[in-house]
């Protein structure tokens, strides 16, 4: 490898994919006159679930927004509990807290990112109403045994509201940040768990700058049209008409039902959200031809990597997360600095949850939750984005090498 062939890193660690047909896009709907929520995102949404494979689906402005617009549909609150892995970002816990119920943290398996299934079975009560799952780095969760955990337990589950009387079981709300895209036994994920909240941030796959969709599956006894309209009122201060409708209908009167949230998607945001899922299926295939590039070249290197091509399932490819082994002594922020030095940017996903000021307070130790502890403590995040060429890519790797003295 000629090292004037080799390219530095430049961007950043995940800049966003944005294209002139993106950018197209914005200039109309700005051009266009209506900005805010109207029929750019009522186009988005059916595209999504067309894609995902559901009948319908919900853009709001941010995964974080349809988490917990979820949660409250399901009535979720005081005195009910919510099962959450403590490896991941706050993000898939701080919304049982919103609304007011329950954190109830789970260790992950040894070696592995997702939950340990088994605690997730102990850990149930007669006062859990949700499971919440996290795809991490893009990988789906193994959602044949956490159906079967909930099917075990089903005996515990008391229904507080009509939806959960429907279910009549813990219901299953995937954190579907990562893995938009991604596929579970021939399905894709956003029809795979009960909901599923995807996240279209700047950092994310598929972007709208800011922004997130709900997706949930076909259950019989749901009325979808119901579950819809119950999403637009919760995003939109419970008002019964909004803009579109007014000015559809001409008419101006509207009812405020319940005192809600203000947290709905506008047409700029879905407008690039439209443009990028059009090549979406060739962002997906570039972050899988980078993910097999540094497979090959750092698991001859005893790197320990993810597989995001299971038997079960296929990833989105959303984030290359790995761990540097003990055998070159080196720890792993020191590495981190001089790859930083070198210019390549990495991350770590995840500081899980009970080492963080936040949960500390509610209880929690990370003591408690030794498997989560020793996957972080020398997990490193490579750069993997659509912006890479195989060149910067093989610089990674060289960097990589070199401060491992190879």
């Amino acid at each position: 490898m000629e090292k004037n062939k080799i390219s530095p890193i430049t961007g950043g660690f995940s800049p966003p994919d944005i294209d002139d047909e993106d950018i197209a896009e914005v200039v109309s709907v700005l051009k266009s006159g209506w900005i805010t929520t109207g029929p750019k995102t009522k186009e988005f949404e059916k595209e999504i679930a067309f894609y995902c494979g559901t009948s319908r689906a919900v853009c709001l402005n941010s995964n974080t927004a349809c988490s917990e617009m979820t949660l409250r549909l399901l009535g979720v609150g005081s005195g009910d509990e919510v099962i959450v892995p403590a490896y991941t970002y706050t993000a898939s816990a701080s919304v049982v807290a919103h609304v007011g119920a329950k954190i109830v943290m789970v260790d992950s398996q040894k070696n592995s990112l997702e939950m340990d299934y088994d605690l997730v079975e102990k850990a149930i009560t007669d006062k859990t109403k949700v499971i919440i799952p996290v795809d991490i780095a893009g990988l789906p969760c193994d959602y044949d045994r956490i159906y079967e955990v909930v099917e075990n337990k089903k005996t515990l589950f008391r229904p507080s509201n009509d939806i959960q009387k429907d279910f009549s079981r813990i219901i299953v709300m995937a954190d579907g940040a990562h893995s938009f895209g991604a596929e579970y036994k021939g399905g894709r994920t956003g029809a795979i768990a009960d909901f599923t909240n995807f996240s279209f941030h700047a950092v994310k796959n598929l972007t709208t700058a800011e922004g997130g969709a709900v997706t949930w599956r076909e259950k019989k006894g749901l009325d979808n049209e119901s579950i819809y309209n119950h999403y637009q009122l919760l995003s939109f201060h419970g008002q019964s008409r909004n803009a579109l409708n007014k000015y559809e209908s001409n008419s101006w009167e509207y009812d405020i039902v319940e005192p809600y949230f203000k947290c709905n998607m506008t047409d700029i945001h879905a407008a690039i959200g439209l443009s990028q899922l059009r090549r979406y299926h060739r962002l997906v295939e570039r972050r899988h031809e980078i993910i097999k590039k540094y497979d090959e070249a750092l698991l001859p290197l005893g790197f320990i990597t993810l597989d995001h091509n299971g038997y079960k399932s296929k990833s989105s490819g959303h984030l290359y997360i790995t761990r540097l082994p003990e055998k070159y002594g080196i720890s792993r922020d020191d590495f981190l600095i001089k790859l930083a030095e070198l210019g390549v940017p990495t991350n770590v996903h995840y500081k899980p949850l009970p080492m963080h000021s936040a949960y500390k307070k509610l209880g929690f130790d990370i003591r408690d939750f030794p498997n989560a502890y020793n996957f972080y403590k020398n997990e490193v995040t490579l750069p993997l984005h659509t912006r890479l060429t195989d060149n910067q890519v093989d610089y990674v790797i060289a960097s990589v090498q070199k401060v491992l003295g190879l």
